[in-house]
């Protein structure tokens, strides 16, 4: 049978009405006690993922405890913040993939079991998204997969020393999902695209910079912070805008300053990375101009990077890079909503798949360093049908909110509250005719002086007028 058929197979697609999608969220037969640890101190209600063994890494027991969670501090009127945290060092590395790839090979009935945790983690994601109430995330250790689902969507993301943010998923056969489709098709520039099929890890304060998180503050300070945020007292009249901007200032009175004053990854890489990542071209256009670096007028210094990053595209799973190409064309012009969903259709899909399994067992369980087996083995076998197919068809997963502005908003509606101005706001400033001076006074003033404001808008004039003085139309 074709792949694109086994894929597209009825009796295995899963394409079902979910009739229990309430039984979902419900808790089972077998969910451990303590994976997640819930407390209450004044108005700051905590969730911690207790699994830190297993880096703790997110399984239906703990999704469907947070989740049953969320909604009872949802209508409580004592609960004023919610933060979320991990236990030792990671404060998530992803979602439970051994126990999926292995309910995989058990046939339909085993995949169907991996689609529901999807269903299970996505509806949980979607309800971070669209959460009425203030949501803080302590990205504190690792932060990859399933743990950037838990916490890329909220409107305040810290990160400390210690995080390492990544979504490595075409490692392991998938692609990056919980919400990916969303966020790294917003970053600046082609970063997105570029983390999305490579996995590159970003570390630190370059989270910070590449506005994954919205602050930046040492581990040591994470109690300390837990505490001020605990004595906030809010008018039952206050909106969302106010308590934002509350909890915003109180974040800031931790922040201490940047070791660097600009990201890793800058200058002529990052102009690299915007030029030949365009989600737009085709993954042999990407691999050519990866290979004749040298050629490009941004090339010089570049070669031992470019070589990298081609080999590391080549190692991973060709049918998920082809497959996160297309989601970083599509996924820009979905909202939040539709992006769970289709997600949830695409990640059905790949349960179906063999490199899903091949993947987990030989990164995750064999932990060989040789490239797996993948099928189809080479970017040139894998047709655009083949592509196609993952996308094909209409999504059928209900998620816990109605359908409304809030839960399928296309801009996440804090940005501007919180976070680092984006590339297109300085862009924006400067076609108005914003002077350099002026446009470090005019974010200064929308962002109260933030940290990181005058760093990140440094860089961007000087790789701006590096793209002039190389001649890189259009930059």
């Amino acid at each position: 049978m074709p792949l694109r058929a086994k894929i597209l197979n009825s009796a295995v697609s899963g394409n079902r009405s979910y009739s229990m999608e309430s039984d979902l969220v419900k808790p089972q037969p077998g969910d451990e006690g303590d994976d997640v640890l819930f407390s209450s101190i004044y108005g700051v209600r905590t969730v911690e993922l207790n699994r830190p063994k297993k880096l703790n890494s997110l399984n239906g027991s703990m999704a469907r405890k947070i989740i049953a969670r969320l909604r009872e501090w949802e209508k409580s009127q004592l609960a004023n913040v919610i933060v979320i945290k991990g236990a030792g060092r990671a404060f998530c590395a992803g979602g439970d993939v051994a126990a999926l790839a292995k309910w995989n090979t058990e046939g339909p009935e085993g995949q169907q079991k991996s689609k529901d945790y999807f269903a299970l983690e996505y509806k949980l994601d979607h309800l971070i998204a669209t959460y009425s109430k203030p949501y803080v995330a302590f990205m504190d250790g690792i932060t990859m997969g399933g743990g950037v689902g838990l916490s890329t969507h909220a409107p305040f993301r810290i990160a400390t020393e210690n995080t390492v943010f990544a979504m490595p998923e075409t490692t392991i056969g998938f692609f990056p999902d919980v919400g990916a489709s969303f966020f790294l098709t917003r970053m600046d520039g082609n970063m997105g695209t570029y983390l999305a099929l490579t996995s590159e890890q970003l570390k630190g304060e370059d989270v910070f910079y590449h506005n994954i998180a919205t602050h930046f503050i040492h581990s040591s300070s994470l109690p300390d912070l837990s505490a001020r945020l605990a004595e906030l007292k809010f008018k039952d009249y206050d909106d969302l805008l106010h308590r934002y901007q509350t909890i915003n200032s109180t974040i800031e009175e931790f922040v201490t300053g940047l070791s660097s004053p600009r990201p890793t990854i800058s200058g002529d890489q990052r102009l690299a990375i915007d030029q030949i990542f365009n989600p737009h071209r085709d993954i042999k256009a990407i691999l050519s101009d990866l290979s004749s670096i040298t050629e490009k007028p941004y090339g010089a210094g570049l070669a031992d990077w470019a070589a990298k990053t081609a080999h590391t595209m080549q190692q991973r799973s060709p049918t998920s890079v082809l497959v996160a190409l297309k989601q970083m064309r599509d996924g820009r012009g979905w909202d939040i909503a539709e992006t769970f969903r289709r997600e949830h259709l695409i990640a059905s899909r790949f349960m179906e798949h063999p490199d899903f399994v091949e993947g987990v067992t030989a990164r995750l369980v064999r932990r060989q360093k040789e490239r797996p087996n993948w099928q189809p083995g080479s970017f040139e076998e894998v047709t655009e049908d083949m592509v196609e197919g993952f996308f094909a068809g209409e999504p059928e997963l209900q998620l816990l909110k109605e359908q409304s502005e809030r839960s399928a908003y296309r801009e996440y509606p804090h940005q501007r509250v919180v976070g680092l101005p984006t590339e297109q706001e300085f862009a924006n400033a400067l076609r108005e005719g914003t002077s350099r001076e002026g446009m470090g006074q005019l974010f200064a003033q929308q962002t109260n002086a933030k940290v990181g404001v005058q760093e990140k808008l440094g860089e961007y004039m000087e790789r701006k007028e590096r793209a002039k003085e190389l001649g890189i139309k259009g930059y």
